[in-house]
């Protein structure tokens, strides 16, 4: 088979990506291997392929391809999640493209049309992973809204509300005004804005004077209940108890102390506003203050404002702004920063609002998934995330679950006309409750109870992903052990997801999966870092920094995008995205392509003595060094350094400097002995790259080259070989030839002397280097006609150190002494102060005795070595 002289990815990845299909080689089910398991973290159905999206399941292909390949029963689940307010927002402005309010449509009507949405849309970056070659097992593929993970979700509230750790109650929440429900405080965030500090005065009632109070809500003032200073600032004593009134409306409440106030801050005077703000909600709970709401839910004031009614809270506060002044009550108004929360979702300002909601309570269940990270039964990666986890955890608060949407699993929830509940999988159930519990429920009929309209939060679905993915119904059921699958794929192995999502998803994760099995979910969870563009701005489409993933796959391969993200993508660190590292990405796979084209146009004639043992020797030692090397890297979960350690064997020591050494003079044959093992090599890099560059790969691993594959003989299922013993003294020998070949490379490039012209080398040995075994590669890449040994510094040629041994070449007079002289004295020179760097640290006694022994060594070892150096490079100057 030729082999192009250019590759073309997209007919490679079209191709073996069907292949792999059609072969069902992502497939995993039970057997005797052993397993490995990742979940993917769901998506959202609205979403699509960001770069995010790419680092993320670039990870999790890599390290599932790479189980694949070590014999393991790999299994990677893919899945989406429903998303609640997002898809509910997205359905709502479908709906409003076509005329229709969803107030004018009932929740089953409503539904109809948001499962025709997610049928149309809802898969779309599940298959734009494959584009990226997601190997992922998609006969699994999961929708948190399945009845099965419905159930598993309606199942897990009962168990958990039977259990006492559900409740309903009236508290503070976060409220989205544009998307009509409660949001968890994970789901705010927090923004710096440019806001206005205004300073309002309340007349003291019974005398003359008034309190000047500083505020960035005007628009909240109708709804205050008190204004509180500290009991010991001595401007406000003589004021405790006395009332002032509320500008505009003329209303009377009273000035309370509590050391809640810091004097120093504004004035010393704060308005409590008990219904719209969280810690003046605390104030007015310990002082029995009156709590008057006065905003709808959609963030309008509502008729207990007195003023404004209808007016959206923005609006109303610039107008209240002007009342104010007009009234002359505004002192004056300044410039202000501040903290102010957005709902993630929908990006609209959160009001803190009072709001009957169910809850869960997390300080039971966070325990002991504090202890499984405490005590190392999950590993976070990077370790640095321990402390974040551990302050979350000890502070954890009651989760809010319920939203305000029809999009989502609807709370089994019952109420009796007089609000009495039951909760229960079903209306039918919900009757038998609350019949049992009560007489007086004697006579009640189905029709007289009604469900709750709220949907549980669309994390409380995904929480038990690690679980529901395989057998839904041992959620909310710990007594159940499970399916076959189950038992065999759960605890997972490796989670791979976001540090934003640390306490929203992993953490629950941990404590439903130890509610429900008595164990943790997964080993491992690797976090990433966030892309940003290479001025170290996040990626979004707000911004327009972020390349569309699928476009950078067309233009650079999918192999080349992965690769460029990967290098550059320490775990939990941010990424600086440069697209050119998707280039040198492709670059690399050009790189190894034109390496094969290399090899597959030699032509072998066995009847060749072999020349290249040395270089066979090296390259095989190497291989296995650096084979050691990635594989403690991958130990580590350090993929990019992994992935760094196999771009340099290949480019480097491979291509730049094995198949130098090896291939044939120009329209030459190779030796039989040669061509095999460089083709045994090859097979095996193709095996090392191919969990990071999965298309390029399983395209030359069929080449005939290889000898004849069946058709299940591919590059996802070949064997990773594990790392042998090494000889690191080739490795030592053959680095100081490499040193050679450049040195006598610069000699040429800085005395003009062409590549063609043969030249003369000499040593003098003060290493225990067998120099004959080498002679092949020098004289071949240095292009030497003789190669000698001389007991004594050779006058007049240009010399050099390489190692221990000194080299001179001859150059019959060409050589220019001074110059000579001077590059000498300029390393010398040079040598002299690394030499009193290392000496610095050897003498510094905290060095010596905190650092790694094999470091210490190090140091010692370079210390000898400029010491040498400076002897030999000051002989040969005497010399000269």
């Amino acid at each position: 088979m030729s082999i192009s002289k250019t590759y073309n990815p997209k007919e490679s990845e079209s191709k073996w990506y069907s292949y792999w299909l059609e072969n069902k080689f992502f497939k995993s089910v039970p057997d005797e291997r052993e397993p490995y398991t990742i979940v993917i973290p769901p998506p959202n159905v609205t979403g699509v392929l960001h770069m995010g999206h790419m680092l993320n399941n670039t990870i999790q292909d890599v390290l599932i391809r790479r189980a694949r390949m070590k014999g393991k029963n790999a299994c990677w689940v893919p899945g989406t999640d429903h998303a609640s307010i997002a898809t509910e927002a997205k359905v709502v402005a479908m709906l409003k493209e076509k005329g229709i309010n969803k107030k004018d449509l009932t929740r089953s009507e409503f539904l109809k049309y948001a499962y025709e949405w997610k049928e149309k849309y809802g898969g779309i970056i599940l298959e734009q992973l494959k584009k990226l070659g997601a190997s992922c097992d998609w006969d699994r593929t999961a929708f948190t809204m399945d009845p099965e993970l419905s159930a598993a979700v309606i199942d897990t509230f009962i168990h958990l509300h039977k259990k006492g750790l559900i409740y309903r109650g009236i508290r503070m929440v976060n409220w989205d005004p544009k998307g009509l429900t409660a949001v968890s405080d994970e789901e705010v965030i927090r923004k710096e804005v440019n806001q206005k500090l205004y300073y309002i005065k309340y007349k003291l009632v019974e005398r003359d004077g008034f309190v000047t109070i500083a505020t960035t809500r005007p628009e909240t003032i109708m709804a205050d209940a008190a204004v509180c200073v500290n009991p010991n600032d001595e401007r406000y004593i003589h004021l405790h108890g006395k009332k002032v009134l509320i500008p505009l409306i003329d209303k009377a409440i009273t000035i309370i102390p509590d050391e809640y106030v810091e004097s120093d801050f504004g004035t010393g005077c704060l308005k409590v506003t008990p219904a719209h703000d969280l810690n003046d909600y605390e104030l007015g709970v310990k002082h029995h203050l009156e709590v008057i709401d006065i905003l709808n839910d959609d963030g309008t004031l509502n008729e207990k404002a007195q003023i404004l009614v209808g007016e959206d809270r923005f609006i109303a506060r610039k107008k209240i702004a002007i009342l104010l002044e007009e009234a002359g009550a505004l002192e004056k108004v300044e410039e202000y920063k501040s903290q102010v929360g957005f709902s993630e979702r929908t990006d609209a300002v959160i009001e803190p609002k009072l709001s009957l909601q169910w809850f869960c309570k997390m300080g039971e269940m966070a325990k002991p998934a504090l202890d499984y990270v405490n005590n190392g039964d999950i590993k976070l990666i990077p370790d640095k995330f321990i402390n974040t986890y551990r302050h979350w955890m000890e502070n954890v608060k009651d989760w809010c679950i319920s939203r305000q949407l029809w999009w989502g699993q609807q709370i089994p929830a019952f109420y009796a006309p007089n609000g009495d509940v039951a909760v229960a999988k079903t209306a039918e159930e919900a009757l038998s409750v609350l019949k049992a519990k009560d007489a007086k429920y004697a006579d009640l009929k189905l029709e007289d109870i009604k469900q709750d309209e709220d949907v549980v939060d669309t994390w409380f679905s995904s929480w038990l992903w690690p679980m529901s993915v395989f057998d839904p119904s041992v959620c909310g059921h710990p007594e159940n052990k499970g399916n076959a699958d189950f038992q065999y794929y759960y605890p997972t192995n490796d989670l791979v997801t976001a540090p934003e999502i640390l306490f929203f998803w992993v953490a629950r994760m941990i404590m439903a999966g130890h509610e429900f099995t008595g164990e943790i979910p997964f080993r491992n969870v690797y976090l990433t870092g966030i892309v940003r563009d290479k001025i170290g701005r996040k990626m979004s489409k707000s911004l327009g920094n972020s390349p569309d993933p699928l476009d950078l796959i067309d233009k650079y391969s999918a192999d080349g995008v992965r690769v460029g993200m990967l290098l550059s993508s320490p775990a939990g660190n941010d990424i600086m995205f440069d697209e050119a590292s998707c280039e040198q990405g492709r670059n690399f796979g050009n790189k190894v392509w034109n390496a094969f084209r290399l090899v597959k146009g030699w032509e072998v004639d066995s009847s060749l003595a072999c020349q290249n043992e040395k270089s066979i020797a090296w390259f095989e030692a190497r291989f296995n060094e650096a084979l050691k090397e990635i594989e403690s890297n991958f130990d580590q979960y350090r993929l990019n350094e992994a992935l760094m350690d196999s771009y340099k064997l290949v480019w480097d020591d491979f291509c730049a400097w094995y198949l130098e050494m090896v291939k044939p003079a120009y329209q030459q044959p190779i030796d039989e002995v040669t061509y095999k093992a460089t083709v045994n090599f090859f097979e095996r890099i193709l095996k090392l790259l191919h969990p990071f560059m999965p298309f390029l790969t399983e395209e030359l691993w069929h080449d005939e080259v290889f000898g004849e594959r069946n058709s299940k003989d591919c590059c996802i299922v070949a064997q990773m070989e594990a790392s042998q013993a090494f000889d690191s003294n080739i490795l030592k020998d053959v680095e100081v030839v490499k040193q050679i070949v450049s040195e006598i490379r610069n000699v040429r490039n800085t005395k003009q002397i062409s590549p063609k012209e043969a030249l003369t080398l000499f040593v003098k040995k003060g290493s225990d280097i067998d120099y004959d075994t080498c002679k092949n590669i020098i004289f071949k890449l240095a292009n030497i006609s003789e190669f000698g040994q001389v007991e004594e510094k050779l006058a007049g040629a240009s010399s050099f150190l390489a190692g221990r041994d000194e080299f001179y070449i001859p150059l019959e007079g060409n050589i220019d002494v001074e110059a000579e002289k001077e590059k000498i004295v300029k390393e010398i020179e040079y040598l002299k102060g690394f030499l009193k760097s290392v000496n610095a640290k050897l003498s510094n006694e905290r060095f010596v005795q905190n650092a790694k022994p094999e470091i210490v060594e190090n140091e010692k070892n370079k210390q000898a070595d400029a010491e040498a150096k400076i002897k030999i490079l000051e002989e040969t100057l005497a010399g000269l």
